[in-house]
C-alpha cells in the first residue's frame, strides 16, 4: 500500500474539531470549567453521532474549555504537530469565532491566539497555513455580519470566510449581504453546501454567494447539470469522507460517492473536517480511502494536486507543492 504520508493539502478543517478529548480535561483544569464527564473514557463514549446536529451539540458543548488566547494557541499547534506528522504540507484552518463570543470570549481572543499560532507555522512545523473565519448558518445572519464588520475593522489576519454549522433549513441565500462584503475587501469566499442539505444550496453558493470552493457538496451528484458545471468550471469540492461516515451521510465508507465525483471528472479534494470528533486526521483518511477504494498512486497524486489547485496560495508556493508530489508519486512503483 502506497505511504499515507502524501504530500498533501487540508482545505476543510474546523480547528475546534481538533480539540481532542485529552486536551479537553487539560483545558478545563486550567480555566477551572467543571466537565459533565466522569473521565476521558466516558467522554469518548458519546462520540456516535446519529446526524449533523447531534455531533454539533457534543461539539459546542466541549468549547467551554477554550476561553482565552492561549488556549486557541494551544489547540493550534497541537493540530499543526499532527498534521506535521500526517504529511500535510499547507493548511487553511476554519474558525468559528460565534461560537466563542456567544459565550464571553473576546473576538480578538479567538482570532488572535489561533492566527498567533498559524504565524510560526512554517518556522516550527513545517507547513504554510492561512486563517478562514466560518459563519453560524442557523444563526442570524445580521450576526455574522456584524462580526464579519469587526473583524474588517481589527484588521485580522485572515483571507475569506465561510458558512457552516446545521445546513438543513438554512440555505445560503440567507447569507448574501455578508458575502458582498467579504468579497468588496478582497476576501476569499466559501461555503458548506450539499452535505444534508440538496443540490440547490450548492448552486445558491455558487450563484449568490460567489464561493471559489464548496466545501463537503457529495450531494451534487443528485444534479447532472450541477455536476456539469462544477467541472466545466473546476470548482473544487472539499470532501471529507471520514465525517460522512460518522454523521450517517452515507451508512459506510464502501457507500461514499467519491469514486463516483473522480469518475464524473469533479476536482474532488480530501479533508478531515472534525478529525478528533470523526476518527482520523489527514494521513488516517487517505489510508481509510485506500483501503476501500483500492486507491492507486496515481490517482492519490490526482487527489494531492487537486488539494494544490485548490488552495488559495500563490503560484511559487503551488509549483513547490506540485513537484514535492510529483517527486512522491515517482519514488513509488505503479
Amino acid at each position: 500500500m502506497p505511504s499515507t504520508h502524501l504530500p498533501s493539502v487540508e482545505l476543510h478543517l474546523h480547528i475546534e474539531g481538533t480539540l481532542e478529548p485529552e486536551l479537553i480535561f487539560e483545558l478545563a483544569a486550567r480555566n477551572k470549567v467543571t466537565l459533565p464527564y466522569r473521565d476521558i473514557a466516558d467522554l469518548k463514549s458519546r462520540y456516535e453521532f446519529t446526524d449533523l446536529q447531534s455531533f454539533l451539540t457534543l461539539y459546542y458543548a466541549n468549547m467551554a474549555v477554550l476561553q482565552t488566547a492561549q488556549d486557541f494557541a494551544d489547540l493550534t499547534r497541537a493540530y499543526l504537530r499532527r498534521a506535521s506528522a500526517a504529511g500535510v504540507r499547507h493548511a487553511e484552518i476554519f474558525l468559528d469565532p460565534q461560537a466563542h463570543t456567544v459565550r464571553g470570549v473576546s473576538l480578538a481572543a479567538c482570532v488572535n491566539g489561533v492566527a498567533g499560532a498559524l504565524r510560526d507555522s512554517q518556522a516550527q512545523f513545517g507547513l504554510s497555513s492561512a486563517l478562514i473565519i466560518t459563519f453560524l448558518r442557523d444563526q442570524p445572519a445580521a450576526e455574522a455580519l456584524d462580526t464579519l464588520t469587526q473583524l474588517i475593522a481589527m484588521n485580522a489576519p485572515i483571507i475569506g470566510i465561510g458558512l457552516d454549522s446545521a445546513e438543513v433549513g438554512h440555505p445560503p441565500i440567507d447569507f448574501v449581504e455578508v458575502f458582498d462584503l467579504a468579497r468588496a475587501h478582497g476576501l476569499k469566499c466559501v461555503a458548506h453546501a450539499g452535505e444534508e442539505g440538496p443540490p440547490e444550496y450548492v448552486w445558491q453558493a455558487l450563484q449568490l454567494l460567489q464561493v471559489s470552493r464548496v466545501d463537503h457538496g457529495i450531494r451534487s451528484l443528485e444534479d447532472p447539470l450541477l455536476v456539469d458545471y462544477l467541472v466545466q468550471n473546476a470548482i473544487p469540492l472539499t470532501v471529507c469522507p471520514l465525517s460522512n461516515v460518522r454523521l450517517r451521510v452515507v451508512d459506510t465508507l464502501a457507500d461514499h460517492p467519491l469514486q463516483a465525483m473522480l469518475e464524473r471528472g469533479l476536482l474532488v479534494t480530501i479533508n478531515s473536517d472534525d478529525p478528533a470528533y470523526f476518527g482520523g486526521y489527514l494521513d488516517d483518511t487517505f489510508a481509510a480511502i485506500t483501503r476501500t477504494f483500492n486507491l492507486t498512486v496515481d490517482q492519490l497524486a490526482v487527489l494531492a494536486r487537486n488539494g494544490v489547485r485548490a488552495a488559495f496560495i500563490d503560484d511559487d508556493r503551488r509549483a513547490e507543492l506540485l513537484a514535492e508530489i510529483t517527486h512522491w508519486r515517482a519514488a513509488r512503483p505503479a
